[in-house]
């Protein structure tokens, strides 16, 4: 067999049926589809049965130990040439396997790793969000299909590794945030080829409301201070911007607020205070505007240019609160990984 579709759930029944479902309308049968439910309180095996007679499917139930944990526990029970990790959250193309194929055919890869889109029947929140994580304006461009970084690093919601050389390096680490990230640059460490594979994208629909989005790119901030901390030459300049963002909105929302306070007391250049509260609104204002034009743009919507404002800020400023909070516990008062976060963020 060729491919093997490694999916980690934890009670996420309904966006498993949609998942499954697009399965069943690749072009190609040479895969399985193996189902991890992770300790679920709401499980998806009534789903899974529905899918039994049209799919090559098989489905575990086991403890809690995160996803991380579960794609291995999927790995050792594979049997495919490809593992291919999907999460819950996501819908595959009818033609993404033959892209794959595709690719694999014209250069050979160990790793690799594939784009994600909004669906048509996304929210505008949804859609909102998927804008504010592949924009160039967000710094997440790469998650686009970008073709011009040296290095690709796959992340869990599209990821292709060669089953053997997934054993070899032992999987995914029990890192509790950034364990995809992990296991991609050991990948590179183990002089293994990875690719992106710009054809072989999948609808993500990430998280349904803004509330649920800060808290997912919250933990990528904290993510990125625990890579660091294990892999010091990982930390790049772009990874600064969403915490250098945080601070200077935080820094110009002060600055207006000490404006606007000397206008209301009896001092000398009352006029001069005016300036001060509302100048710092201007890149505040330009940047909402360029965010607006763009999104609107290219998702044919006011409403989801209007919504990917509030997106791209929970974007960057989550990003960045999770960034600053690990620096400090991880760097400045030195605790350990799990001491530093010993809420269970998976759960």
């Amino acid at each position: 067999m060729k491919y093997s579709f490694i999916i980690p759930v934890f009670n996420r029944p309904d966006e498993v049926d949609e998942l499954l479902e697009s399965l069943t309308r690749l072009h190609t049968a040479d895969f399985e589809v193996l189902i991890v439910e992770d300790g679920s309180s709401v499980t998806c095996e009534d789903v899974c049965r529905k899918y039994e007679k049209c799919l090559n499917l098989r489905y575990f139930q086991k403890t809690n130990s995160g996803p991380g944990q579960s794609r291995n526990y999927g790995a050792e029970r594979a049997v495919g040439e490809y593992l291919i990790i999907l999460d819950s959250d996501v819908v595959v193309p009818e033609g993404y396997l033959e892209e794959v194929e595709r690719e694999l055919g014209r250069e050979p890869a160990d790793a690799f790793g594939g784009p994600d889109a909004a669906h048509d029947s996304f929210t505008p929140t949804q859609k909102a969000i998927s804008y504010s994580m592949t924009s160039f304006f967000t710094t997440g461009g790469i998650r686009g299909g970008k073709k011009k970084l040296d290095k690709f690093y796959p992340r869990s919601f599209n990821m292709g590794v060669s089953r053997t050389e997934y054993l070899r390096l032992g999987g995914f680490s029990n890192m509790r945030f950034g364990e995809d990230i992990d296991f991609s640059i050991r990948i590179f460490k183990a002089g293994l080829r990875c690719r992106l594979f710009p054809g072989a994208w999948v609808w993500h629909k990430r998280r349904t409301d803004l509330k649920k989005f800060f808290r997912q790119v919250y933990n990528s901030g904290i993510a990125r201070i625990n890579l660091y901390k294990k892999y010091p030459e990982s930390l790049k300049m772009v990874h600064l911007l969403p915490m250098v963002f945080t601070v200077g909105v935080i820094v110009l929302v002060l600055l207006s607020a000490a404006g606007s306070a000397m206008t209301c007391c009896d001092v000398p250049n009352r006029k001069a205070w005016c300036w001060v509260a509302l100048l710092p609104w201007v890149p505040v204002s330009a940047y909402c505007a360029i965010i607006l034009a763009d999104s609107a743009v290219k998702n044919r919507s006011l409403r989801v240019g209007l919504i990917s404002v509030p997106a791209a800020f929970t974007q960057l400023m989550g990003y960045g609160f999770g960034f600053i909070e690990a620096w400090w516990k991880r760097c400045v008062i030195k605790r350990d990984e799990f001491r530093a976060f010993e809420k269970t963020f998976y759960k």
